[in-house]
């Protein structure tokens, strides 16, 4: 059974940094893509960051580009959002992603974690 979970989220002032990490288990992992989405109160889901699973690709929403960075830990299984610089409007529950295809509306994405909130306090 695959599983997600994310850690890391959590309230910061305008400005700060935070990381999220998830870790995964349950499947072979090479060929997949891991991913990040989003959701504020509110709001529509939304596509943050994916990346495959040798690293050799990465791929940002564009008001994240320059501030956030996805990356993996083969050896853990995780994959990490370095998210820096955050907005007030990066308030949102974040979710972690696997597909074995890059998927930024997220309706094809079969593996969900459970999400983590990071509030952005201005």
């Amino acid at each position: 059974q695959v599983q997600l979970v994310e850690s890391g989220g959590g309230l910061v002032q305008a400005g700060g940094s935070l990381r999220l990490s998830c870790a995964a288990s349950g499947l072979s992992f090479s060929r997949y893509y891991m991913g990040w989405f989003r959701q504020a109160p509110g709001k529509e889901r939304e596509f943050v960051a994916a990346i495959n699973w040798s690293g050799s690709g990465t791929y940002y929403r564009d008001s994240v580009k320059g501030r956030f960075t996805i990356s993996t830990d083969n050896a853990k299984n995780t994959v990490y959002l370095q998210m820096n610089s955050l907005k007030p409007e990066d308030t949102a529950v974040y979710y972690c992603t696997l597909d074995r295809n890059l998927d930024r509306s997220g309706g094809g994405i079969n593996y969900w974690g459970k999400g983590t909130l990071v509030t952005v306090s201005s």
